[in-house]
C-alpha cells in the first residue's frame, strides 16, 4: 500500500471508515462497500455524476483519463480539490459528495446462469 493511500484514510476520517483496493497500477477508496474515489500516480480522483460535476467544473477540475490503445477514455472520476488533503471536514464534504454518485450510479453485477 501506498504511503499516499495510508494518507487518504486520515484525510476522510470525517466521513468514516474507507477502504482500499490496488487496482490497474493505482488504488480504489471504498467507503461502505462502494468505490467513491481512485488514485492513479499519487493524485486523488474522486467519483462524480450530472448531480455534483459543477463543483469539479468551478474549480477547473480536470477529469481521469488514459489511453486505451490508440484512443482516450474518460472516466467519472475528477481530480480532488488540493484544499481537502488538510482540511478533514472539507474532505468529508466532497467524500460524501462523491460517495452518493457512487450510491446513485451503483449497478450490482448480475449473475449468469450456466447451462
Amino acid at each position: 500500500m501506498s504511503e499516499f493511500v495510508n494518507y487518504l484514510e486520515v484525510v476522510f476520517r470525517d466521513l468514516g471508515t474507507i477502504t482500499s483496493r490496488q487496482m490497474f497500477g493505482g488504488y480504489g477508496l471504498y467507503h461502505q462497500g462502494l468505490m467513491f474515489a481512485l488514485v492513479a500516480d499519487d493524485q486523488l480522483y474522486l467519483k462524480t455524476d450530472k448531480t455534483i460535476e459543477k463543483y469539479f467544473n468551478e474549480k477547473s477540475l480536470p477529469a481521469f483519463e488514459y489511453k486505451k490503445g490508440n484512443k482516450t477514455v474518460t472516466m467519472s472520476y475528477f481530480l480532488a480539490p488540493d484544499e481537502i488533503m488538510d482540511n478533514a471536514e472539507l474532505a468529508a464534504t466532497w467524500g460524501s459528495r462523491s460517495f452518493e454518485a457512487a450510491k446513485r450510479n451503483y449497478k450490482p453485477k448480475t449473475k449468469t446462469k450456466s447451462v
